[in-house]
């Protein structure tokens, strides 16, 4: 079928445009938020290509993956038609409450789908299909999928590797207060997107902990399977997709025991738990026992294979697009 579906998290969609369909990936002039057309970091197929909304009018799409209201808009302005009713739709949710401004508070956030039933919200977590006030709209969960980068874990460098994306403008949401504290104890890698400014908001010496501003994703996987340790200081979040490609990578895990994380990684792989002085423990263990790193770090891949597998992934999202086209 042709799925219209928004470049909007590049690392998901990256797992989704691996299917049998074909992909249709709205382009603007400006490349703005609204069609920002094909990943120029990820390689993806050829049956995802791009579109203008000139030509979706053309050649319409089977089915539409909304992912933001914004996009039900869009819909409704490009091809004439309202999503759920003239087009089967999904209502892609990959927050969990509470991120987006007017989501309102905690445990109390209203998904904004939650008042028709005629589009189902697809949750990546049933943490987030937990949390969310999801009304009377049908839901269901389709974890997330990893293309996989293949077990590349040498942990030869003493160091533990930590990626998140606007740090200083996400603070306390990300862990980016807790990095102090892990640099006492480790020298630390920070990967990710908008690191300026880090080291001064938070008084980092630049000797312990060292930026890599936005990498290339290739090159970041084999950057972070040279690190002894994956360490995930996240506070609220859906599930970092990046914490899955360190499992697949082979990296053991040490992270806050917050949303959906005490699921993800099984005590096997690492350690998860709401004291810092557990985590600082365990991440000077790993670092001073490289076998006890390797063990683990074979568990955390063990486990992301067998839960956030591609196969599995595309063959959830194929049986939920036909539901909703039959």
């Amino acid at each position: 079928m042709k799925i219209l579906v928004w470049h909007v998290h590049g690392s998901w969609t990256t797992a989704f445009v691996q299917g049998r369909h074909e992909y249709l990936l709205p382009v603007t002039p400006a490349r703005d938020a609204d069609g920002l057309g094909r990943a120029r970091t990820w390689d993806w197929p050829a049956s995802a290509r791009e579109v203008t909304p000139e030509q979706l009018r053309a050649d319409p799409p089977d089915v539409v993956v909304l992912q933001r209201r914004r996009d039900l808009e869009l819909v409704r302005e490009w091809l004439g038609r309202e999503p759920g009713r003239d087009l089967p739709a999904v209502f892609l949710e990959h927050n969990a409450p509470g991120l987006e401004p007017g989501d309102g508070p905690v445990p109390h956030t209203r998904h904004p789908m939650a008042d028709r039933d005629d589009i189902p919200i697809a949750h990546v977590t049933f943490f987030n299909e937990l949390f969310y006030d999801n009304g009377r709209a049908p839901t269901t969960v389709i974890e997330h999928g990893i293309v996989d980068p293949g077990d590349r874990y040498t942990g030869e460098l003493a160091r533990a590797a930590v990626v998140t994306n606007e740090p200083v403008r996400r603070g306390r949401t990300v862990g980016a207060d807790l990095l102090p504290g892990l640099a006492r104890i480790a020298p630390v890698d920070v990967f990710g997107m908008g690191l300026t400014g880090l080291h001064e908001a938070y008084g980092l010496d630049p000797d312990r902990v060292a930026l890599h501003d936005d990498p290339p994703q290739a090159a970041m996987h084999t950057e972070l399977a040279r690190r002894r340790v994956y360490v995930h200081p996240v506070r609220w979040t859906s599930l970092g997709l990046s914490l899955l490609e360190a499992m697949h990578l082979g990296l053991p895990v040490v992270g806050l025991a917050t949303t959906e994380a005490v699921e993800a990684v099984p005590a096997e792989a690492g350690v998860v738990s709401t004291r810092p002085d557990r985590l600082w423990a365990a991440v000077r263990e790993f670092l001073h026992d490289e076998e006890a790193a390797r063990i683990a770090g074979k568990a955390a891949r063990a486990a992301a294979l067998e839960r956030y597998g591609l196969d599995r992934f595309l063959r959830d999202w194929d049986a939920l697009l036909e539901e909703v086209t039959r």
